[in-house]
């Protein structure tokens, strides 16, 4: 079983940990590389849909892993008890959702070691949800996959946390954690937010107020990517 980009992205960041679970876990395969390195002893494979549970079912018995990773069918973290997993991995839908799943059940999220979130869009809203909230941000990671780029998290709930609050939504945008480690791919991926806001700025040909309200604030975030290269 060879595991994508990203997906190994994820096993990079996950500590030796007791019970994990895997939230969208789609075939199964992260809980399955995990356990048998021995990095936890246990996983819960979990997803809102019967599919992807029933596949990853057959994997995890191809794998005679029958006794150490369960499948549960349910949405976010209502599949797990307070207490019963010391580690999570959310990785696959929207920033929006991961967000929802978090707050959907903080007392939970309280307790772990470490989560690590990889959203498949909008990462921003994530990236502001967690850095104004109380999580200590333990690391950051880029990484591009068949032309598409996923930003990783990886998170400790803190009573204590001091968040960080930008007065520029750009800001939420790109990592500053991964600007401050210059990270390979930090450039790259800044150069495809440019022409993305610069096609879009493309597509704007009204002349009304509210359209060069737009193409202003496209400039000016153009102007501080720029910047930030």
């Amino acid at each position: 079983m060879e595991l994508s980009i990203r997906l190994k992205s994820i096993v990079n960041q996950v500590d030796k940990c007791n019970v994990l679970i895997d939230v969208g876990t789609d075939h199964g395969y992260v809980p399955i590389e995990l356990v048998k390195a021995g990095v936890c002893n246990k996983a819960i494979a979990s997803d809102i849909n019967k599919g992807p549970i029933e596949k990853a079912k057959l994997n995890i018995a191809f794998e005679g892993l029958n006794k150490k990773i369960e499948c549960r069918l349910g949405g976010g973290l209502s599949t797990v008890k307070k207490g019963e997993v010391n580690a999570v991995i959310i990785a696959g839908m929207g920033g929006n959702l991961t967000r929802d799943i978090l707050l959907q059940d903080i007392e939970k999220v309280k307790l772990y070691d470490f989560l690590i979130l990889q959203p498949a869009q909008n990462p921003e809203v994530l990236r502001k949800f967690l850095y104004n909230s109380n999580f200590d941000i333990v690391d950051e990671d880029l990484i591009l996959e068949d032309n598409k780029y996923y930003e990783l998290f990886k998170v400790k709930y803190n009573k204590d946390a001091l968040g960080i609050n930008f007065e520029d939504k750009i800001d939420y945008e790109i990592s500053p954690i991964l600007r401050e480690k210059n990270h390979q791919l930090i450039n790259s991926y800044i150069n495809s937010k440019i022409e993305k806001y610069e096609n879009i700025l493309k597509y704007i040909k009204e002349d009304s107020e509210s359209a060069n309200i737009r193409k202003q604030a496209l400039i000016n975030n153009i102007e501080k990517l720029k910047e930030m290269i």
